[in-house]
């Protein structure tokens, strides 16, 4: 039985009245290269289980590794994002363990030498900003993947078999390792939040990952401890592994904060350890006790050269970052006309490159704001998926708007567009010709039904003929329900007055 079974969840909002959360976060980011860190594989997702591996990411006798140059140049790129510095000269380490996916029994990875340290990024969460103090950001190898068979989770335990895929195995990562964040109790889910998806924007930025959590290519490890209140002496950590969303990322936190603050309030111990989290219901629970790095027995990895990129190099590559994103928000909005609610929000929900890559499409700023923040928002909560993994593209919506725009669709039927697009049913065009969405602009087909309308409140027609003109929006209601909202409104109207006026 876990500790979490024996001892009650205080809720968050208590448990900050006793206790303040400090947390540190690990964000593992797959590099988009197109082979793997240290041998010519390929990288592509979803390729058929071991078929993209070689002896040297199978760790066969005699193979011999060779460093990837993109990665290491997309590893200099992050650093410099994040304002770091640039080592002069670093090398790799061996991270020794042994894990069915790991099948070299150990992680080329970096330990005490990382490529890029000392850094710093800036998240705003309702109006206020916080800094973020970056560690390291170090170049590594990912691991393997295993499928557990036959459980009711998909987890090791009560599976009856696992299996193993290593197409994963050797791909670049880069591993960025905040320093502690103590920021005001409340804030600390947002500000999780927060940090990750910035991370996410800077990477897309950047080019050197797609960032697509919902595949792994971007996984946050949620470290958290909780010290007394007023206090500087420091809790027991947990390590919260392989998050992957932003959604997952809040409420890791907050479920933490709750179930190390019961067992605290109990007078046990909070375990070191690492912990799985679901996604069903937004628990954790127990994966194993936490090594610390001595354990790992690290040692220079005697295979590779160390890397000693040039000035030259580093200043040469610090000219190709794009835009800080505090700055380009501040631009972006003041282009969009939005208030600073507006980009608060949108920046909250995670919606702003996909309003950018909307409006970089054709459509409206506000319109690709009120799309995301509102409908597909919306959909996004009911079904506990992040906005960015719906099934939808920013240049499908921007197709939906431009029917809007068009007078082909209203509103209300490009409702009945975006479920039929996140259907899978088709394009936005394809879903409005299969279903018969498109607006009905025919004067007979109009006029038949204003004449129903009419026909069926004889009182609202008196009153427009009796110049009340406003009492025009019940009949053109009744002809929109006639129709099934698929009526001219303007059109409508026009109608209206030509036959009562």
């Amino acid at each position: 039985m876990t500790t979490a079974a024996k001892t009650p969840l205080v809720p968050f909002d208590e448990a900050l009245t006793r206790y303040e959360p400090v947390m540190g976060l690990e964000v593992h980011v797959e590099l988009n290269t197109a082979t793997k860190m240290f041998c010519g594989c390929a990288t592509e997702f979803g390729a058929e289980p071991n078929t993209q591996v070689c002896p040297v990411c199978l760790g066969l006798p005699g193979a011999l590794p060779v460093v990837n140059a993109k990665a290491v140049e997309s590893a200099i790129r992050i650093g410099l994002a994040l304002n770091c510095e640039i080592a002069e000269w670093c090398r790799f380490a061996r991270k020794n363990y042994f894990y069915p996916d790991q099948p070299k029994n150990f992680q080329t990875s970096q330990y005490d030498e990382p490529i890029a340290f000392d850094g710093y990024t800036d998240v705003e969460v309702d109006g206020e900003v916080y800094r973020i103090e970056i560690e390291r950001a170090h170049m590594e190898e990912d691991t393997g993947k295993s499928l557990h068979v036959g459980g009711a989770t998909g987890r090791i335990h009560g599976a009856d078999h696992s299996l193993l895929d290593y197409n994963r195995a050797g791909i670049p990562l880069i591993e960025i390792v905040t320093r502690t964040i103590e920021v005001p109790g409340d804030k600390a889910p947002l500000v999780a939040r927060a940090y990750v998806n910035q991370l996410r924007d800077l990477m897309l930025a950047l080019g050197v990952s797609d960032a697509r959590m919902d595949q792994g290519s971007l996984r946050a490890d949620v470290n958290l401890s909780l010290k007394p209140t007023g206090s500087s002496t420091l809790g027991t950590r947990s390590e919260t592994k392989n998050v992957n969303s932003f959604r997952s990322v809040e409420r890791a936190v907050r479920f933490e904060v709750g179930r190390h603050a019961g067992i605290i309030d109990a007078g046990q111990k909070v375990v070191q350890e690492t912990r799985h989290f679901h996604e069903s219901d937004g628990t954790t629970s127990s994966g194993r006790e936490k090594s610390d790095a001595e354990d790992y027995r690290y040692f220079p990895e005697p295979d590779l050269a160390p890397v000693a990129p040039s000035r030259a190099w580093v200043d040469e590559l610090r000219g190709t970052l794009p835009e800080p994103p505090s700055e380009r928000r501040k631009r972006l909005q003041a282009e969009w006309d939005f208030s600073d609610l507006d980009m608060r929000d949108t920046i909250g929900a995670g919606a702003l490159e996909l309003i950018v890559a909307t409006v970089e499409a054709g459509a409206a700023p506000q319109a690709a704001r009120k799309w995301w923040l509102g409908e597909l928002a919306r959909r996004s909560n009911d079904t506990g998926v992040d906005l960015a993994a719906l099934p939808i593209t920013p240049a499908q919506v921007a197709g939906i708007q431009g029917l809007i725009d068009a007078g082909r669709i209203n509103d209300k039927l490009a409702r009945d567009v975006f479920d039929g697009v996140l259907a899978g049913e088709g394009t936005p065009e394809e879903v409005v010709a299969a279903r018969g969405l498109e607006v009905v602009s025919d004067d007979g087909a109009l006029g038949e039904a204003v004449d129903r309308a009419i026909e069926a409140n004889p009182d609202v027609a008196d009153k427009i003929r009796d110049g009340k003109l406003q009492a025009a929006g019940a009949l053109i209601g009744a002809v929109m329900k006639d129709m099934r909202g698929q009526a001219d409104a303007g059109r409508v109207r026009e109608l209206i007055l030509e036959k009562l006026t």
